[in-house]
């Protein structure tokens, strides 16, 4: 075993006497069993999380009921609801990247024999998949579960996005402030990944593509008791994953990226679900270009619209089948890699069967899509040369093709507050830039402006095109990741109030209609605004970070 290293050996005492003061060691065969790290990631402050540090218990007791010895440690989490519209939402991405190393850190100093991994919300899911990945240890991953709905006093089912629209809509005179209160009140009703296909939803979601989690990972509720049936199964099968040596590059090829992305287009997952499931793909040795996943989102269709695109959410989902009833439906179209490997060591084709369609209004079959294309597309033009990411799935129709006025800002508080001012009119193109990885630093999610314009009523009447990036609760003609970004001199960063922008979510076009002359005329004078940064960490971010169409991933210096 892996964990031979630090137990086995009379050169080993040392650190067996060290072993047995944790408490862990509660007889002298455990020295035989298999180490088991247990990657927890409780904090307070994230609802997604706040229930982990109970949660966590019984999977340990399960682990040793399997014969293995369980080790707990935890990583760092940062809410993105809580970060976000201020600075605090500048170290949310670059938190993933503090968590991979951590994690990365930790099971490597201590010779684990594998890992049981327990996500949840925003960049813990993909800083954990990626340091599983990078040290590839036999890995396998169980959330916390999404949170339930809330539903007002009127009935009405209302999430997280609707604080945030209901926000847009109390600036512009039309919800009075007792009204937003209430809103407030009921929207979280619970513990678990806020409730609908934002950005955390969705990567749990995928991991069951991926083939590193059990089917129900992404969609059986926190509070059900069926998530403590799939944490004992969970926990059973890491402890023979150490003893069977199924690692996740074994699991983890282009099969399975493109298995993962069939589902995020088929769904309409989050816009983040490009950024963090490249980093990961990068991970495993692979390149996966953005031209290829356009191309999955042309021939995939839409099969499922859960909120922010629908007033469906992640507990209609699971009633209506849950990922393996999506993944069975584009079975039966062949889009799938069937034989792809799978966490059960199976694959992923022997694992459909029992995986019904229950409800054909939540998930559609085939021959009755949503769309023919995905709920996700990627945009190439002169405004974005190396690609932009939009969620068509929460597109009103009237916004696949538009042209329009650019209005530009240089900060997400810029454009806030022309939003609150009804300095937006419209058929405007509002552009933000330097939010990109390098330019914020940090690229800042952009709840706040969309689901200010929603509010307003111009959801339907504007686009918004930045570097940075939105929130997985984020509606309307949103289109985010530009690269190159305005940091680094890319096109974004030439825009000028008037200038005409030309979108076509139908071909994937992205333009700036402007002659290429005038570009190199402004573009003889440019020199990149970047704004002060605070901190060490994200200084030392900032100098090594690529751009959104590499994923935003560290740039390994060459020794």
């Amino acid at each position: 075993m892996r964990s031979d290293r630090i137990k086995k050996g009379a050169s080993r005492a040392p650190h067996r006497s060290l072993l047995r003061a944790t408490g862990v060691i509660e007889r002298e065969s455990d020295f035989e069993k298999p180490f088991i790290a247990v990657v927890n990631s409780y904090v307070d402050i994230v609802p997604g999380h706040a229930h982990l540090r109970e949660f966590v218990q019984s999977i340990k007791a399960y682990i040793r009921e399997a014969g293995g010895v369980p080790f707990e440690f935890n990583t760092i989490g940062v809410d993105d609801g809580i970060a976000m519209g201020h600075e605090g939402m500048r170290w949310s991405l670059p938190s993933r990247e503090l968590i991979a190393d951590s994690v990365e850190t930790m099971l490597t100093a201590h010779a684990f024999d594998a890992a049981i991994f327990i996500p949840n919300c925003d960049k813990i899911v993909p800083g954990m998949l990626m340091a599983a990945v990078r040290v590839n240890i036999p890995s396998i991953f169980i959330s916390g579960g999404p949170m339930r709905a809330g539903v007002l006093p009127d009935g009405r089912v209302v999430d997280l996005i609707s604080v945030f629209e209901a926000l847009g809509a109390y600036e512009k005179g039309e919800v009075s402030e007792e009204e937003l209160k209430v809103i407030e009140t009921y929207a979280c009703p619970s513990c678990g990944s806020c409730a609908g296909l934002f950005t955390a939803n969705s990567m749990n979601c995928l991991l069951e593509a991926l083939g590193l989690a059990l089917p129900g990972n992404g969609t059986i509720l926190a509070e059900d008791p069926r998530r403590e049936t799939l944490k004992r199964q969970a926990a059973y099968r890491v402890v023979e994953l150490a003893r069977e040596n199924l690692k996740p590059r074994d699991i983890l090829d282009l099969r399975a990226f493109e298995n993962a992305f069939r589902l995020d287009v088929a769904m309409g997952g989050s816009t983040n679900t490009v950024l963090h499931t490249l980093a990961v793909a990068r991970e495993a040795g692979l390149e996966f270009p953005l031209q290829k996943l356009d191309e999955i989102g042309r021939q995939t269709p839409t099969l499922a619209k859960i909120a922010p695109s629908s007033s469906y959410h992640m507990e209609d989902l699971d009633r209506a089948g849950g990922i393996y009833a999506i993944l069975g439906e584009l079975a039966k179209g062949g889009y799938l890699h069937l034989e792809a490997n799978t966490v059960l060591g199976r694959p992923l084709g022997e694992l459909l069967s029992g995986h019904e369609i229950q409800d054909e209004k939540v998930i559609r079959r085939l021959e009755n899509p949503y769309s023919a294309q995905g709920g996700l597309r990627i945009l190439f033009g002169t405004l974005a040369p190396e690609g932009a990411v939009v969620k068509t799935a929460g597109v009103d129709p009237a916004m696949m093709r538009h042209r329009g006025p650019a209005k530009v800002f240089d900060s997400e508080e810029e454009a806030q507050q022309a939003i609150n001012r009804g300095a937006i009119e419209p058929g405007d193109v509002v552009v933000i830039r330097y939010e990109g990885p390098k330019g914020g630093p940090g690229m800042r999610e952009m709840l706040a402006p969309t689901s200010a314009l929603v509010g307003m009523g111009l959801g339907d009447k504007v686009a918004l095109v930045t570097d940075g990036r939105f929130s997985g609760g984020t509606r309307g003609a949103a289109i985010g990741h530009v690269s190159p970004e305005a940091a680094e001199g890319g096109p974004i960063a030439l825009v000028q109030n008037g200038d005409l922008i030309e979108i076509d979510l139908i071909e994937g076009r992205i333009d700036l209609l402007v002659s290429e002359s005038e570009l190199a005329r402004r573009r003889a004078g440019f020199e990149p605004r970047l704004r002060p940064v605070e901190g060490s960490w994200l200084k030392r971010y900032r100098a090594l970070v690529t751009n959104a169409a590499k994923g935003a991933v560290l740039a390994t210096p060459e020794v």
